[in-house]
């Protein structure tokens, strides 16, 4: 399913990621994909309410967890500053689907990176 929200078609997921070479871009294109997929699946599901919202980011965030493991595997690791990069990410997402008042910790809440 092709993105329609023009300002998240037009994002650069992850770009400062891409730049650092610590992160292995093959393992970042998975977490891009992660990103793009929840983004998919607001369109889809229409989330009424941040409850609904954090239902889909709280997903998105259980395959980060398990992406963890793949970047330690590649010799790399969802360090400190990636973390507050992914965490922008959602942000970002929440933000251009209208959800300005999302909570930046409650949309990654079950992180264990």
């Amino acid at each position: 399913m092709p993105i329609t929200n023009q300002q998240v078609a037009g994002h650069e997921f992850l770009q400062q990621m891409y730049v650092d070479p610590y992160f292995p871009d093959h393992v970042v294109d998975q977490g891009k994909a992660i990103l793009l997929q929840l983004c998919e699946r607001i369109e889809d599901g229409k989330p009424a309410n941040l409850e609904a919202l954090y239902v889909l980011t709280e997903a998105a965030t259980e395959e980060f967890n398990l992406l963890a493991r793949e970047f330690v595997a590649a010799g790399s690791e969802i360090e400190t500053v990636a973390r507050e990069w992914i965490c922008d990410e959602f942000c970002f997402v929440a933000s251009a689907y209208g959800f300005t008042d999302a909570d930046a910790e409650e949309l990654t809440a079950s992180r264990d990176w």
